[in-house]
């Protein structure tokens, strides 16, 4: 009887023993090396290979209270692939209830206005490593637009600027998809109405806007640049806007980061200097300043405008007054 009661005896400070040190293990918070860390799962990974790099990144202190406690309280269910922020101090339950629920790691995007589609992905290259001939091969999904522009070659103008949270991995597709939708709920039912009322499709609007966005930055004065464009191109005239020309050299490669006399005359449908109307496409994807500029032209009869090289423009109305503020204008700058 004496054994018997020696080996319970035993057995029940094991089972203390054991219960104290997986408490201790799993459930006191660990302090780690630093305040915070990044730390990536990959998929497909297993959770003892989880485990082990975790205690190996230092994010846990022991591998075996984490695979006693998944097992105990996890079994069925699986850690989710990703990069996961661990703040510091963090118990070992605390990490795994994080791999279970998915509290992935959300890279702040954000998008400015006036972009390319190359431009925005060069960002999710360096921001999320996408590959950026994978990111452009997927703004080709032209049916996520049909039923704003039937003509679209790809999604030029409709990738929405604004600050997007997305995690490391993303299917490129579902960022598309994100930065369309975006477009979508910008682009109410009422601006289709005013379009219809001005005659001009949604396409137009969107490249319209696209020749504001690049032409100034300036919220006040988008309006009046819209009406200069509105204006001339009742009138037949050539909207002579020099941000196609840049983009209609960059489309070719011939780019040189300044606009030379000659190539006003660069043959490209793009070019406003050598064709009338507007382009055949968005030059970049606007934002919601100039979209609504391009649906709301300020009531002013301006057809020129000139650069006053502090960020804003000259308006005028005809083209002896628009020489003469280029000639001042450009006087200044050569000063």
């Amino acid at each position: 009887m004496k054994i018997i009661k020696l080996i319970i005896l035993f057995v029940i400070l094991i089972i203390l023993f054991f219960l104290i040190w997986f408490y201790i293990e799993y459930y006191l918070p660990y302090k780690g090396e630093t305040e915070s860390k990044i730390i990536e799962i990959e998929k497909g990974i297993h959770v003892k290979a989880i485990a082990k790099k975790l205690e190996r990144e230092k994010v846990i202190k022991n591998s075996s209270a984490f695979l006693i406690g998944y097992k105990i309280f996890f079994k069925n269910k699986s850690l989710k692939a990703g990069e996961y922020l661990i703040s510091f101090p963090i118990s070992c339950h605390q990490v795994l209830s994080k791999l279970i629920k998915g509290e992935i790691l959300l890279h702040l995007i954000t998008i400015p206005e006036g972009l390319t589609i190359e431009e925005i992905a060069d960002i999710y290259r360096k921001k999320l490593e996408i590959p950026k001939e994978k990111f452009i091969e997927a703004s080709k999904r032209t049916s996520l637009i049909r039923e704003f522009d039937k003509e679209a070659e790809d999604l030029e103008g409709y990738l929405y600027p604004e600050t997007y949270h997305f995690p490391k991995g993303i299917d490129v597709n579902k960022i598309i998809e994100t930065m369309v939708s975006q477009f979508k709920r910008i682009f109410k039912d009422e601006w289709r109405k005013r379009a219809s009322e001005l005659g001009m499709s949604i396409r137009e609007i969107v490249i319209l806007a696209s020749l504001i966005e690049k032409e100034t930055s300036v919220p006040e004065e988008k309006p009046l640049i819209s009406a200069v464009f509105h204006n001339r191109l009742k009138k037949g005239m050539k909207l002579e806007c020099d941000p196609t020309i840049i983009y209609a050299l960059k489309k070719e490669g011939k780019y040189e980061n300044k606009i030379r006399t000659r190539d006003k005359k660069f043959d490209s449908p793009y070019n406003t200097y050598v064709y009338y109307g507007l382009p055949p496409g968005p030059i970049c994807n606007p934002g919601k300043e100039s979209l609504k500029a391009a649906l709301f032209p300020a009531s002013v009869k301006y057809l020129y405008f000139v650069s006053k090289n502090d960020g804003t423009h000259y308006f005028s109305l005809s083209l002896k007054e628009h020489n003469r503020a280029v000639r001042k204008y450009q006087k200044l700058t050569k000063k």
